[in-house]
């Protein structure tokens, strides 16, 4: 999954796709590179950062969208908003990405339930200007499963099939690097609640703790690659990354390697 932030404040590429058709021709060469689905954010998720309105965020994606869904590109919309998500689904979005779960807006689960689409779940404690007091847990991979499931069961009884339903550990959501890690060394909690899984761990922070302070975020593409190639082999449906062509390469290497076996 290839990201496309439509946004002026991403952490990760600080509004170098805010324009329309620099965000189309971005999410075109991912799909060259090798993504398989392209996910369009309109709004930035980054710790302290502030809501959008729904007429901006409609702005800034559905343009996208129409133009990648009708080259034939699967993508996904990353969005908070019932009434974005609804309008994403009418302009051509195959996947719908709340971070939040469906807490931040109790439409969702009727839009979701109602489209019949894949729904990605995050793990979610609050919106980001309160999301880093909120990191406490017990054991984060428990934790965060336990929290995931009743999510799912939730949602299940809010009219969402099962079968629609991805999960993901929502890494650095209320999360510091030592929970990350914790989650992604125990990936088999989160595997065990049956539904597919996405792991988003692209250019996050504690990655970038893992490089020298003055690294660029580009940097943090290998480690990336890195981690990603290590959940798919744990299992992971799916990985969500800024620079496709790299972490193509390492799922390629993977899957060659598992081909050996065959040989």
């Amino acid at each position: 999954m290839g990201v496309v932030n439509v946004t002026p404040d991403s952490f990760s590429d600080g509004g170098r796709y805010l324009d329309v058709d620099d965000a189309i021709a971005h999410g075109l060469e991912m799909v060259a590179d090798g993504a398989d689905i392209i996910d369009i954010g309109g709004e930035s998720t980054r710790p302290g950062a502030a809501r959008v309105a729904t007429e901006q965020e409609l702005a800034r994606v559905v343009p996208v969208i129409e133009a990648l869904a009708s080259n034939g590109v699967r993508v996904s919309i990353d969005t908070m908003n019932a009434d974005t998500a609804r309008a994403a689904i009418a302009a051509g979005a195959a996947i719908l990405n709340d971070v939040s779960g469906g807490l931040a807006d109790d439409r969702m689960a009727g839009v979701v339930a109602s489209s019949g689409l894949p729904f990605i779940v995050s793990h979610w404690r609050g919106h980001s200007d309160t999301m880093t007091s909120r990191a406490q847990y017990t054991d984060a991979a428990t934790d965060v499963a336990a929290e995931v499931r009743a999510r799912v069961e939730a949602l299940i009884a809010q009219g969402v099939a099962s079968e629609q339903i991805i999960v993901d550990p929502g890494l650095g959501f209320s999360k510091n690097a030592d929970h990350n890690w914790r989650i992604l060394a125990k990936l088999e909690e989160l595997l065990a609640l049956g539904h597919p899984v996405l792991v988003g761990a692209s250019r996050k922070r504690f990655l970038g703790a893992l490089l020298p302070d003055d690294a660029p975020m580009e940097a943090r593409d290998l480690p990336t690659a890195v981690v990603s190639v290590l959940a798919a082999g744990a299992g992971a449906w799916g990985v969500r990354v800024h620079d496709v062509a790299s972490t193509r390469l390492a799922l390629d290497t993977l899957s060659a390697w598992q081909a050996g076996n065959d040989v």
